[in-house]
C-alpha cells in the first residue's frame, strides 16, 4: 500500500488537485508573492471543486473526506504556492472544520453551505498582540447583555484571512475566542463566538505587510470594539473553547506538516533538476560530493517526512482528540526539515537559488512561518515531553 494514497479515491483526489494546481495556482504564485496580494477569487473557486469544505459533512455542502485527504490537498497546493495554501488552511481547517464538528445544527445549516461554496471566506482569531501560545492569557472579553446578546472587546493579531483585500474588507465570518469570566474553581473561562461581517464593532485594524514569507495570504489585525454578537452565535456553552481547540489543533498541525511536505518536495525537485542542468569544471555539479550530500540528505528527510505525515493522517479521526503526541511530533519534525531542504536547494543552486524567479527562495521564506504558526517548535517539544511522561509505553508500541 502507498501510505500517501491509501485508496483509489485518495489517488484520484491527488491527481485532480495536482492538475488544478499546475493550471491555476502555479501561474500566479510568483506575482502574488511579489506584490503581497491574496488571490481571493482563486480561493473562492475551490468551492466548485468541493475542496473548501473538504472535511465538512456532505449534508451541509462539504465533501465529508478524511484527514488523509486533507493532508493531500495541503501538500499539493504547497508544492506550488504555500502562501495560497495557508489561506486555504485558515478557511477550510481553522474555520470550516471547526464549525462542522463543534457548531450547533442551526449554525451549521446557516453558515456551512456559504463557506463550503466559497460565497463566504472564513478565519479563526485566537492570537493577540500580547498573547499567542498562552491561550489562557488572552485579553479579549465577551460579556452577555440583558437581551442575551454578547459584547466583545479586544484585538486579535496575525489573523490569516482576517482581511480579504488591501482596502480592509474583513473576513465574512470569524471563529473568535474570548474570555467570558471564571468557573467555580477560579479558572479562566474561554468561549467561542461566530462574528460575521456587518456586525457592529467588528473591523480590520490593519493588513500586516512586509512579512518574511507567506506573502500570498493576507494577515491582519482584527478589532472588536463593543462588537455585538447575537446569542445564537456562541458556539456551545460558555467555557467550552478548550474542548473545541483540542481536536481541531491536531488536524491543523497535521495539515501544516503536509504543507511542509509540499515545500520539501518542490525544493528537492528544483535542486535535483538544477544539479543535472548545471555544469562546472566540465562536469555536472551533481557529481560533486558536496552537492551529493545536499541532495542525498534532502531525499532521506523528504521520505521520512512523507511517511510520518501520512502515518499520522491515516490514524487521525477528525473531530476527536487523542493524537497530540504525533500531531505535535509530525509538525515539529517536518517544519524544520522543510526549511533545511529549502536551504539545501538554495545552496545547490547558488545565486539562482537566491532569486525569486527560481522558486526555492520563496519556499525557503515560506517554510519559516511553519515553525511558528499553529504552535511553536517549543510548544511541541513541551507537549511531547509531557505526553511521554504520561504514556512512556508509546515509545515501544
Amino acid at each position: 500500500m502507498d501510505i500517501a494514497n491509501p485508496s483509489e479515491e485518495h489517488m484520484m483526489l491527488r491527481e485532480m488537485v495536482r492538475d488544478w494546481t499546475k493550471e491555476h495556482v502555479e501561474p500566479q504564485a510568483f506575482e502574488h508573492d511579489k506584490h503581497e496580494r491574496f488571490n481571493l477569487e482563486l480561493l473562492r473557486s475551490m468551492g466548485e471543486l468541493g475542496l473548501l469544505g473538504i472535511s465538512a459533512q456532505e449534508e451541509f455542502g462539504g465533501a465529508g473526506l478524511d484527514a488523509t485527504a486533507c493532508a493531500i490537498v495541503h501538500e499539493e497546493l504547497s508544492a506550488s504556492d504555500p502562501g495560497f495554501a495557508l489561506a486555504y488552511l485558515a478557511h477550510s481547517m481553522l474555520f470550516v472544520n471547526n464549525l462542522a464538528y463543534n457548531g450547533t445544527e442551526e449554525q451549521k445549516s446557516r453558515i456551512l453551505p456559504k463557506v463550503c461554496s466559497g460565497e463566504w471566506i472564513g478565519a479563526m482569531a485566537m492570537s493577540e498582540p500580547d498573547a499567542g501560545t498562552d491561550v489562557l492569557g488572552l485579553s479579549t472579553t465577551a460579556v452577555q447583555r440583558e437581551d442575551g446578546t454578547w459584547c466583545i472587546n479586544g484585538r486579535k493579531m496575525w489573523i490569516t484571512n482576517g482581511c480579504l483585500d488591501d482596502q480592509g474588507t474583513p473576513a465574512d465570518v470569524v471563529w473568535v475566542y474570548a474570555k467570558t469570566g471564571t468557573d467555580e474553581r477560579g479558572r479562566v473561562q474561554m468561549s467561542t463566538f461566530l462574528v460575521e461581517a456587518g456586525m457592529p464593532g467588528y473591523s480590520v485594524g490593519q493588513k500586516i505587510f512586509d512579512k518574511t514569507g507567506m506573502r500570498a495570504s493576507n494577515t491582519a489585525e482584527l478589532v472588536f470594539d463593543d462588537c455585538i454578537v447575537p446569542a445564537e452565535n456562541i458556539v456551545g456553552a460558555p467555557g467550552e473553547s478548550l474542548i473545541h481547540m483540542m481536536g481541531n489543533l491536531e488536524l491543523e498541525r497535521l495539515t501544516l506538516a503536509a504543507m511542509a511536505l509540499g515545500i520539501a518536495r518542490r525544493s528537492l525537485e528544483e535542486m535535483n533538476k538544477y544539479a543535472t542542468e548545471r555544469s562546472a569544471f566540465k562536469t555536472q555539479i551533481r557529481d560533486f560530493g558536496q552537492m551529493q550530500r545536499y541532495i542525498g540528505e534532502s531525499w532521506a528527510k523528504y521520505r521520512a517526512m512523507r511517511a510520518y505525515v501520512y502515518d499520522t493522517a491515516n490514524s487521525l479521526t477528525i473531530g476527536t482528540a487523542g493524537q497530540r503526541l504525533d500531531s505535535d511530533g509530525v509538525k515539529l519534525f517536518t517544519t524544520t526539515a522543510a526549511k533545511e531542504i529549502a536551504d539545501a536547494a538554495m545552496q545547490v543552486m547558488g545565486g539562482y537559488g537566491y532569486v525569486a524567479e527560481y522558486h526555492v527562495e520563496r519556499l525557503w521564506r515560506d517554510a519559516k512561518l511553519l515553525e511558528i504558526g499553529g504552535g511553536t517548535l517549543e510548544s511541541h517539544q513541551k507537549n511531547i515531553t509531557r505526553d511521554l511522561f504520561k504514556d512512556s509505553e508509546a515509545i515501544t508500541r
